[in-house]
């Protein structure tokens, strides 16, 4: 936490560069799983990872320690990123193209088992995108960021009871479009 601060700060006064990539480096493997678990695309994931950072690196100066811890406040960003990609018309338009060449299949033995998980990724990612955003924020840091209750209720700023609930909701919501489907 300390060397968060003390990066941070760097970057605050002195516009380090190598302060800036040190940070990023510490979260980069974070936030790229939190992507990628959200995305199962790899380029894609790496696309949006530098994004995010981009934003973090943008926004860093109204960046408030008193508000959010760094981490917190880096996957606020990273959630808001996340949560616009999948509003965008640029997803939309090209969830309709998929073709099978995107699949990345490594064991043949496995192929349906790969394309199966993939499509349940995706079908349960379109369910929650219909969700409005503070809920897709619970949904995704409580799935994709493991986020506690807890934590999720100090980043967003809401009660614990209030996360539960929403979260609670939203997997029997799920739960209830699956058994449809």
């Amino acid at each position: 936490m300390d060397r968060d601060k003390r990066l941070i700060k760097k970057i605050k006064k002195k516009s380090s560069k190598a302060a800036a990539n040190e940070l990023v480096s510490i979260y980069y493997e974070e936030i790229y799983s939190y992507a990628y678990k959200q995305t199962v695309d790899k380029e894609l994931s790496m696309d949006l990872t530098q994004e995010i950072f981009i934003s973090m690196l943008k926004a860093i100066y109204s960046y408030d320690e008193k508000k959010a811890s760094f981490r917190t406040w880096l996957y606020r960003i990273a959630t808001y990123r996340i949560v616009d990609y999948y509003r965008s018309k640029y997803y939309k338009y090209t969830s309709i193209a998929v073709s099978i060449d995107d699949f990345s299949i490594y064991d043949e033995e496995n192929i349906e088992v790969t394309v199966e998980n993939k499509e349940e990724v995706k079908k349960i990612i379109d369910m929650v995108n219909r969700f409005d955003a503070a809920n897709q924020q619970i949904f995704r840091l409580k799935l994709f960021a493991d986020y506690t209750f807890l934590e999720i209720s100090n980043t967003l700023q809401i009660s614990e009871s209030t996360v539960k609930t929403k979260y609670y909701s939203m997997l029997r919501k799920i739960r209830k479009d699956l058994e449809v489907v």
